[in-house]
């Protein structure tokens, strides 16, 4: 008897990016759909719920965080894992708190990808990092909770923040500082 593969959502904004990791997907026995927006992935999952879904932090118009919750109360059981080249802790927290089911940094490996969406419990023996975080990426977190606390509308973050909005635009659209 053969069983229908897992249904898998992918969002990304990256269609290339997209496309590369929805074949490796495929490959590893998923049914991959892909969606490059929030309304895009909405609007499929609310006529297909998916057993899975990878959803990109960093999409046009919404966050991915705004899919996290509807997804979750399409199919409580969902595998929720959020993928993002701008991690912080605040958006980790965030999407746990959501309802994600694991959170990693771009660049993922595909096989790690996978091990996420399945892993139910977290690894209390993984390295912590007793290095107090720079200057630099402070600053990243604190404009990523501020972001995150005006629903990613950068002209009421540039208020709160005291900046000049396009001064916040340049620092949002570097790459997150590394510690």
């Amino acid at each position: 008897m053969n069983t229908p593969a897992p249904q898998l959502l992918l969002v990304d904004d990256d269609v290339t990016f997209c496309t590369v990791l929805a074949r490796a997907l495929g490959k590893r026995g998923y049914a991959v759909h892909t969606a490059h927006d929030v309304a895009t992935a909405l609007e499929y999952a609310e006529q297909h719920p998916p057993a899975y879904a990878v959803i990109d932090l960093k999409l046009p118009g919404e966050t991915g965080l705004r899919l996290i919750a509807r997804l979750r109360q399409l199919d409580p059981l969902a595998r929720i894992v959020m993928l993002t080249g701008y991690a912080s802790i605040t958006t980790a927290i965030e999407a746990i708190k959501l309802g994600a089911t694991h959170y990693l940094a771009k660049p993922a490996e595909v096989d790690e990808i996978v091990a996420a969406l399945h892993k139910d419990t977290g690894d209390a023996n993984i390295a912590a990092d007793i290095r107090p975080p720079s200057v630099e990426r402070l600053e990243w977190e604190h404009i990523q909770r501020v972001l995150n606390e005006h629903d990613g509308n950068i002209s009421a973050t540039a208020r709160a923040l005291n900046m000049h909005r396009r001064t916040l635009q340049r620092k949002l659209f570097k790459h997150p500082v590394r510690n």
